[in-house]
C-alpha cells in the first residue's frame, strides 16, 4: 500500500449495533454542562435519536448491511433553560469507503451552533418532511438528507438531487417555527446557506466536482498516484473560482473541514509542480491554516 494512503487521517466511527436502513449513525450527547439529577435522560436521548436515524427508511433503495452509511452526531448541550428544553451545539460527521483500500473518506465534518430542542424521556419522535412537527426530528431529518445527498454525490455526478431538495424543503417547512439556523439571517454558516449553497445552480460545479474528487480521484488512487493527484487538483481549481465569486460559501468551508488533513497527505507525494499548486489554492483557500499546508512541500 502506499505510504500516503497508509498516513492518510482515519475516520472512526464506533458503529451502532441497530438494525438500520440507509444509515449506520452513532449519536452522542455531552450534557456535562447541564445542571440536573435525572442523568438517564440522556442515555434515553442517545438511543431514541440513534433509533429514529437508523431505523427510519430514508430512500427507496436497497442497502446491504455494509452499505450502510457511516456517520456521527455528536451533539454537546450547553443548558436547559425549562424543563424538557435543551440547547447546543452539534458535529455532524460522515464518510465513504475508497475503492481498494481500507480507508474512509471524511464527506462531511459540519459544527451547527444553533441546536435547539424539545425531548422527554420516552418521547415518540414524529417526522413529516412537508409538515413541521417538532425541531428535534426536523434537525435530524435534514442532516439524513444531507448526509444522504452527499455520498450519493460522491458515486454519481449530481446524484444526490434528490436528497438535498428533501433538505430544502425540510428547511423552508422549519423556517415556520421562527427556530435559529433555518433562515438566511444572523450567521452565514447555519443550516439555511448549507443548503442554498447545495442547491445553487451557480455552485453546482462545487458538485460535480465533489463526484470528481471522490470517484475519479481517490477511488482511483492506488491504480495511479499522480493522475489522481491530477484530478484532484483540478476541483481545487473549481473550487478557487467559487470562493472568488461567493467569499463566505459555507459548502466551500465545509469542504475544506472535511478534506483538510487527506489534502496534505494526498499532496506529500508526486510531483513537485503538482504539490506547489495544490499548495497555493489551498494556502489561498484556507489561510488561517497556512502553515499545515507548508507540509505538502516538505
Amino acid at each position: 500500500m502506499r505510504s500516503v494512503i497508509a498516513g492518510l487521517f482515519i475516520f472512526l466511527l464506533t458503529v451502532s449495533p441497530l438494525t438500520g436502513q440507509e444509515l449506520n449513525c452513532r449519536v452522542s450527547v455531552n450534557a456535562e454542562q447541564v445542571q440536573t439529577s435525572d442523568r438517564q435522560i440522556f442515555e434515553d436521548m442517545e438511543t431514541a435519536l440513534e433509533q429514529f436515524l437508523n431505523n427510519t427508511q430514508w430512500t427507496s433503495d436497497v442497502f446491504e448491511p455494509s452499505e450502510r452509511i457511516g456517520c456521527n452526531i455528536i451533539i454537546t448541550l450547553q443548558n436547559t433553560p425549562t424543563l424538557g428544553y435543551f440547547s447546543g451545539t452539534t458535529q455532524i460527521q460522515s464518510a465513504r469507503p475508497v475503492f481498494n483500500s481500507n480507508y474512509e473518506s471524511i464527506l462531511l465534518n459540519f459544527a451547527d451552533r444553533d441546536w435547539q430542542f424539545e425531548y422527554i424521556e420516552s418521547m415518540p419522535l414524529n417526522f413529516n418532511e412537508n409538515i413541521f412537527t417538532s425541531n428535534l426530528t426536523s434537525l435530524l431529518g435534514f442532516y439524513a438528507n444531507i448526509i444522504l445527498g452527499m455520498d450519493y454525490d460522491s458515486f454519481g455526478e449530481l446524484a444526490g438531487n434528490p436528497f438535498f431538495q428533501k433538505a430544502l424543503n425540510i428547511a423552508n417547512t422549519a423556517q415556520t417555527s421562527n427556530r435559529p439556523g433555518w433562515d438566511a439571517l444572523g450567521s452565514t454558516r447555519n443550516r439555511y446557506w448549507l443548503i442554498e449553497n447545495m442547491t445553487n445552480q451557480q455552485m453546482q460545479s462545487l458538485r460535480t466536482g465533489f463526484y470528481r474528487y471522490h470517484r475519479l480521484g481517490l477511488d482511483t488512487y492506488m491504480q495511479s498516484g499522480d493522475d489522481a493527484r491530477s484530478t484532484i487538483l483540478t476541483v481545487l481549481k473549481d473550487l478557487q473560482q467559487i470562493k472568488q465569486q461567493y467569499p463566505n460559501s459555507i459548502f466551500v468551508i465545509s469542504f475544506l473541514d472535511a478534506k483538510r488533513v487527506e489534502l496534505i497527505n494526498i499532496y506529500s507525494e508526486g510531483e513537485l509542480n503538482t504539490r506547489r499548486q495544490a499548495f497555493e489554492i489551498l494556502a489561498n483557500l484556507d489561510p488561517a491554516n497556512r502553515a499545515q499546508y507548508e507540509q505538502m512541500l516538505k
